[in-house]
């Protein structure tokens, strides 16, 4: 049995009694109507006894399990963190200690620490390792996979209990994509592709919050310029993509360079957050009247109707309290592309 194995399960809480369980069913049956955190755990109850329902195979009933399992328990590691940005880092297990790029990585997780990020990693070795010796301990998250090789944690997170460990690269994937308020991506093999392309399906889809993505190589090497080719050869010149989805992303040689993209994301915006046909991006300071104005010209394109608009929070925003002094740029989005409202990002921060 290996580390992460005994840990998982050291972490693992003893299951209810019988008692203890319906004890626990009533206390959330007799909760208050207007107890959203209840009214989904009654949800999440119902889709479970569905499940019951259905006459899954036993294989169906332990992938489900598993998987709730484990997001469960790393929801609970993130949790106390929440209020900290962090960048996910992909790169390859396999970079030597003096291959330049193992150098790089390490060098721009201890630069973006000083920034106020901390750092998720696979928790391997290679980059992975680099970036969290880097970081330091403190400042690190390692999202593991259970593999039959390559990939046991790194001695910096090692026994940490901010080190998770996945069965599944479905749910490991969600947690890096979730957590991270920033993507750095290093020469890596297949992984380091899969995890790259979801992230920018998911930037491009809209389907994630828009966030800075850098891809960094060391000066000298490559790797990411003849990705790019291919980017722009087939998919760009194929029309498979758009070229505002070029925007997506920053190809750098340089840590200082991937560390102002980052920095100068963030240097006016805040966050969004759609509320009915409204996108409103919360932000660090605001913006005159006359800029606003200039966004019609530049960016009419991103509208459904009516105009951009500075406001304050709408009501539906009054749950998150923190917020509520933060100046915002609302209107009636079209949704059609996440690329140019990452533009709009960009073009808010440089005002």
């Amino acid at each position: 049995m290996d580390n992460s194995t005994k840990t998982s399960r050291a972490r693992s809480r003893p299951l209810l009694s019988n008692e203890e369980l319906f004890n626990q069913i009533r206390l959330l049956l007799n909760s208050p109507e207007d107890d959203l955190q209840a009214a989904i755990m009654k949800e999440l109850l119902a889709g479970t006894l569905r499940l019951h329902d259905s006459h899954l195979d036993i294989l169906d009933l332990k992938i489900v399990n598993r998987a709730v399992k484990e997001l469960r328990h790393a929801f609970r590691v993130f949790h106390d963190y929440r209020n900290r940005r962090k960048v996910s880092i992909f790169g390859s297990a396999r970079t030597a200690l003096d291959d330049p790029n193992y150098q790089m990585a390490f060098q721009f997780s201890r630069q973006i620490v000083e920034e106020g990020f901390m750092v998720i990693t696979g928790g391997a070795d290679g980059i992975m390792r680099a970036c969290q010796e880097g970081a330091g301990r403190e400042n690190s998250f390692g999202v593991n996979i259970m593999l039959p090789f390559e990939q046991g944690p790194n001695a910096t997170i090692a026994d940490d209990p901010k080190l998770v460990t996945f069965k599944y690269f479905f749910t490991r994937k969600l947690i890096f994509q979730k957590e991270a308020n920033a993507i750095a991506l290093f020469p890596g093999g297949f992984g380091t592709h899969d995890e790259g392309f979801e992230i920018l399906t998911l930037a491009q889809t809209g389907k994630s919050d828009p966030q800075p993505i850098v891809c960094l190589q060391a000066p000298g090497c490559d790797y990411w310029d003849e990705w790019y080719s291919f980017i722009t050869g087939q998919l760009l010149a194929r029309q498979l993509i758009s070229p505002e989805d070029l925007s997506l992303f920053k190809i750098t040689t340089s840590v200082d360079d991937a560390i102002d993209e980052i920095r100068n994301f963030y240097r006016r915006f805040h966050s969004i957050r759609y509320v009915g046909r409204f996108l409103v991006i919360r932000l660090k300071s605001s913006i005159s009247p006359e800029q606003v104005a200039g966004l019609h010209e530049t960016f009419g394109d991103l509208l459904s109707e009516g105009t951009f608009a500075l406001r304050g929070p709408l009501p539906e925003e009054l749950d998150e309290p923190d917020l509520a002094n933060l100046p915002r740029l609302a209107f009636t989005s079209n949704r059609r592309s996440a690329s140019r409202l990452r533009q709009l990002i960009d073009h808010l921060n440089a005002l």
